[in-house]
């Protein structure tokens, strides 16, 4: 790269990286890109009748996906999507939603969000955290609440030492695992640094059998160390119910 001469060297590394397996650390060169993508109907367009026939045309692309409801717009909807191949995005989704009615359909870009999965060095099972659990949360049909937001973190937390943040770190991770083993509120998390359009950080999707756990979970998380100090913003959130669902073959 220009105007690195003299700087020392950078190593690159690709990877996810797990617990140890067998007597080796799991590694990993992939992971899951999820999409979110909310809409509005024209008055002379029935919501309903939208979401049926997207759930067809989408059904179609053996691409995995869910379709919201929005709570808080009574003519809204929202499509999550995902896939190893964010190309699929392009090739797939945005061709869907591209033709027919779909094309009359009122984007609300506040509401996107686009990230991927990734790891945090000690998953037991590696493949499973990355690439499974995020697909099969979002598409279990009892936990079809929903509350998907973006995040971004201060630069301040990146200087911290490693052990300060991972103590911090962990004060959510007890959080998330209580709401977790009681089956009040399960989690997906994306990285979408550089993804962005509002240079967040993180995209975070609260998914459970009602809603109050899930919103429960923000409030208990605003007392945290990193979010009272380290977090720089959150939001919009987008609330949904889920009324459609297809698995793609991957996961």
């Amino acid at each position: 790269m220009p105007g690195t001469a003299g700087m020392g060297t950078h190593v690159v590394d690709l990877n996810e990286y797990g617990a140890e397996k067998d007597g080796k650390k799991q590694v990993l060169n992939e992971r899951l890109f999820m999409q979110l993508l909310a809409f509005g109907c024209p008055a002379d367009m029935q919501v309903d009748e939208v979401i049926t026939q997207l759930s067809e045309a989408l059904g179609a692309t053996g691409i995995g996906a869910v379709i919201y409801q929005d709570v808080n717009d009574p003519t809204g909807l929202a499509l999550l999507s995902w896939s190893l191949d964010p190309g699929d995005f392009v090739t797939k989704t945005r061709k869907v939603l591209s033709a027919g009615p779909f094309r009359r359909l009122l984007f609300k870009p506040q509401y996107t969000m686009l990230g991927r999965t990734y790891s945090s060095g000690y998953e037991r099972d590696l493949r499973h955290w990355i690439i499974d659990r995020p697909a099969n949360n979002v598409s279990d049909p009892d936990w079809p609440w929903a509350i998907w937001y973006p995040l971004r973190r201060r630069g301040a937390f990146a200087q911290l030492p490693g052990r300060e943040q991972g103590g911090i770190l962990r004060e959510h991770a007890v959080i998330g695992r209580a709401y977790g083993e009681q089956g009040l509120a399960h989690d997906v998390r994306l990285r979408c640094q550089g993804l962005d359009p509002n240079d967040n950080d993180f995209v975070i999707g609260l998914l459970g059998k009602a809603l109050y756990p899930l919103s429960h979970v923000v409030q208990t998380m605003r007392k945290t160390r990193q979010t009272s100090e380290y977090i720089q913003q959150m939001g919009p959130f987008f609330v949904g119910h889920a009324v459609w669902r297809s698995q793609p073959a991957q996961s």
